[in-house]
This record gives structure tokens, C-alpha cells and sequence, in this order.
């Protein structure tokens, strides 16, 4: 059996990687398993190793060549991996010149995802989850550009799902309802 390949998106601040590890450890208990990987993390080991970058916050200011090399080499390394696989990405990425799309063409051929999770929440909530986190570099915005962010990945989750022939599942990840929105991510996941 080849495995389910989902893929998880939302803005930075929403708390997707808290979501998703309290959703995993719910499966784990039942025994069911996932390699959680996160996509932004395979791109920043091979920029790293091709000294393009020294830290993670970086990545989104590449020239979007070295982006889209990057994402390719990524992509085509998650795809070689077997069974249940969960993808914790970015549906669109915003850059000094504009959105960048997350999951690209080039991208999407090569995952071929069953679906996709957007993980959302209140803007305000995530502009103030960003202004506490001392722990990463972003850059500065209200809670419009948020909700402006936050309404173009639906739009490309829309367009990625017309590619690949996924659905797509929206989670609210709002504050104090960590276990509501995670028990919902691993109903998705089984």
C-alpha cells in the first residue's frame, strides 16, 4: 500500500506544526503512522549546503530561480519517500516582490497530494501569536495583509487542488482549541 500524501498549509503564526504534532501523537496511540516532513526544511538543508543561505528566514527573499531550483530538488526527494506522508508547507510564500506560489507546478507533479489541510485562524490571533514569538525573524504586517494572506492561499489551494485532483480541508486553529483542531487534523488524516 503506497500511503495517503496530505499536504498542510498556513500562514506563519497560525500554529500548523503545533496542530499537526498533537494530531500525530493521537494516530501514534492508535498505531497509525505518518512521516511528518516539513518542505521548507528539506529547501533549507540544500540552500544551506550550497551556502545560498544561513538561516531559514532567508529563503523567502531568494531570487526566484534559486527558489524554484530548490523547491524542484526538494520536492523530487519527498517524493521517494513510502507510506503515509504529512507535507508541512506553505501554500504561497510572500516575498519583497510579490506571493510566491508554495506548491508550484513543478511542485505538485511530484507529490501528487490527496489532499490538502489549510490551517487558519483569526487574523488578530495571528498577529499577536507573531509579535510573541522572539524565536523567528518575520517580517512586519497587520492583520489585513494576514487576512489578505490568508484569503490567497485559499485561492491556491483552490488552483492546486484543479491540478492534482485533491480536496482540500479547512481547520480552525484558534486560541485555547488546540485539541479540537487537532483531534479534526488526525480525523482527516485516518
Amino acid at each position: 500500500m503506497e500511503g495517503k500524501k496530505v499536504i498542510i498549509t498556513g500562514v506563519p503564526g497560525v500554529g500548523k506544526t503545533t496542530v499537526v504534532n498533537e494530531a500525530l501523537k493521537k494516530l501514534q496511540e492508535e498505531g497509525i503512522g505518518y512521516k511528518s516532513i516539513n518542505f521548507g526544511t528539506f529547501m533549507f538543508e540544500v540552500a544551506r549546503n550550497d551556502k545560498v543561505v544561513e538561516n531559514r528566514d532567508q529563503m523567502r527573499t531568494l531570487d526566484r530561480a534559486v527558489q524554484k531550483r530548490l523547491q524542484q530538488r526538494a520536492a523530487q526527494a519527498i517524493a521517494q519517500v513510502s507510506g503515509n506522508v504529512l507535507i508541512d508547507t506553505h501554500a504561497s510564500v510572500k516575498t519583497p516582490k510579490g506571493y510566491l506560489a508554495g506548491l508550484p507546478e513543478w511542485v505538485l507533479r511530484e507529490l501528487m497530494p490527496d489532499i490538502i489541510v489549510l490551517v487558519e485562524t483569526d487574523d488578530d490571533q495571528i498577529l499577536m501569536r507573531r509579535l510573541s514569538d522572539d524565536t523567528r525573524s518575520r517580517d512586519k504586517e497587520g492583520a489585513r495583509s494576514i487576512a489578505e494572506h490568508q484569503q490567497f492561499n485559499r485561492s491556491m489551494a483552490a488552483a492546486y487542488a484543479m491540478m492534482t485532483g485533491c480536496t482540500i480541508r479547512i481547520i480552525t486553529n484558534a486560541d485555547f482549541l488546540l485539541e479540537r483542531s487537532s483531534t479534526e487534523l488526525a480525523d482527516v488524516l485516518r
